[in-house]
């Protein structure tokens, strides 16, 4: 369970947390990949979400 202060934390960047259910094959595949790049797991979620974003044109590249 969350503490207080780890949810304000991440309230206060603007992220909104929820939860994900992937297959356990698919999961390891993506620990390997965040590993391989020196990223979390979660981050490296993010980081797939913001290239598919701008590769889409539905976000602006920062």
């Amino acid at each position: 369970m969350k503490s207080e202060k780890a949810q304000n934390s991440s309230e206060s960047k603007g992220k909104k947390s929820f939860v994900i259910r992937i297959d356990e094959s698919t999961y390891k595949l993506l620990e390997k990949w965040a590993n391989d790049e020196f990223r979390s797991v979660n981050g490296q979620i993010e980081y797939l979400l913001h290239q598919s974003l701008v590769e889409s044109g539905r976000k602006k590249k920062e």
